[in-house]
């Protein structure tokens, strides 16, 4: 079942890249107490991620921030490595790169989607979401191919 506003985030474990190497945080300490902007693509490097999706948040970060946000996160169904490498690449040094590895998050939220066909196996939904102390205030879930309920664009006029 696909979570809804109203509802909690699930408690999981993410991976982000530090200077140390991969370190392990929960979704209680990246959404707990805070006001988040959080965003997921299917795969980091990829197009539309990489081109649209991911861009826009870097550019408006701090608008959004200027609108008591807390945190920007971007996540995707790929391992720490591969996020901390796309969040150099993309400048992204103010957002959170978070790595759902083995798609847990994803799962628990049921926003994950079968990109085997394209042989990126199981992945999550391009989505946007707002999140008040842990609590999905707006959820925001593209139909496929799409960027346009989720970009940075429209969460900030959800804000």
């Amino acid at each position: 079942m696909t979570i809804q506003v109203g509802d909690k985030v699930p408690l999981v474990n993410f991976k982000k890249m530090t200077h140390e190497g991969p370190k392990e945080i929960n979704s209680e300490a990246v959404f707990n107490g805070k006001k988040v902007v959080f965003f997921a693509v299917p795969g980091a490097f990829t197009p539309g991620c990489s081109v649209t999706h991911l861009p826009g948040f870097v550019v408006k970060a701090d608008e959004i921030k200027s609108k008591g946000v807390d945190e920007i996160v971007c996540m995707a169904v790929n391992d720490a490595f591969v996020m901390g490498a796309w969040g150099q690449a993309q400048n992204a040094e103010e957002l959170l790169m978070l790595a759902d590895g083995n798609g847990e998050f994803t799962k628990a939220m049921g926003l994950e989607m079968d990109a085997t066909g394209f042989g990126m196996g199981i992945r999550a939904k391009r989505f946007g979401m707002i999140v008040d102390d842990g609590t999905v205030t707006h959820l925001a879930i593209e139909a496929p191919g799409e960027i346009k309920v989720s970009s940075a664009e429209a969460i900030m006029e959800a804000l």
